[in-house]
């Protein structure tokens, strides 16, 4: 199945990244962002890297929600709450896919949630049950998603109904990832928390893509 995919934020690295691997998959790709010349310079990037066939778009993030099936939010999370209350409306009846992490720069090794108990929650308790929040896609480093080639990187998928989770996994697939069912949005606290752990290996090790295997299971 093909969706109309809405990148809210879509022209920073790991939203190009995942709009490039949807849209080589043959899904139509909105990138929206705040000011739409950002989005259409985006776009026109990405459509140089793609078959002629591929469907990107740039557009503001209101026209590119307002279009879209399901929608993606990849802003920062110093913007993740402020983008979500001017979005509220036009999210109703949508998934939403949230990648975002509460990083507390300098200090981005160390896990810091906010009061609500994940980015994911946080999203929800804004947007209400009118929206499913599914969280994903915050372990795959971006350096991976451009390139084509192999991501030797799980993806784990919590968040609102068991059918939004599924077709967020099918999504992944869709972007040749590995993906599975990590059960309900609460659970978003461990997924997200990872990245923070995850940056810290980088750094000790001196390398820029850590990433996670679920090990002990059939794919």
């Amino acid at each position: 199945m093909t969706y109309t995919i809405g990148i809210i934020g879509g022209t920073g690295k790991e939203g190009k990244g995942l709009a490039y691997r949807w849209a080589k998959a043959g899904h139509k790709v909105l990138i929206g962002s705040r000011a739409e010349e950002k989005a259409l310079a985006a776009a026109a990037d990405l459509k140089a890297l793609l078959p002629v066939e591929a469907h990107v778009e740039g557009m503001n993030n209101a026209a590119a929600v307002q279009q879209c099936d399901i929608a993606v939010l990849t802003v920062p999370f110093a913007a993740h709450a402020e983008t979500l209350h001017g979005l509220k409306d036009a999210l109703q009846g949508k998934i939403l896919i949230d990648v975002a992490v509460p990083l507390n720069p300098p200090k981005v090794t160390r896990v810091s949630m906010p009061p609500e108990g994940s980015a994911a929650q946080q999203a929800q308790s804004i947007l209400g049950e009118g929206v499913q929040v599914v969280a994903a896609f915050q372990n795959i480093s971006y350096e991976h998603l451009l390139k084509d080639e192999q991501v030797a990187c799980d993806v784990l998928v919590c968040g609102t109904g068991k059918e939004a989770r599924q077709t967020v996994i099918n999504l992944a697939r869709d972007a040749g990832l590995t993906a599975w069912d990590a059960g309900v949005i609460e659970n978003a606290v461990v997924v997200e928390g990872l990245t923070s752990v995850l940056i810290g290996l980088n750094i000790q090790h001196k390398v820029g893509s850590a990433g996670i295997k679920i090990t002990g299971i059939s794919e």
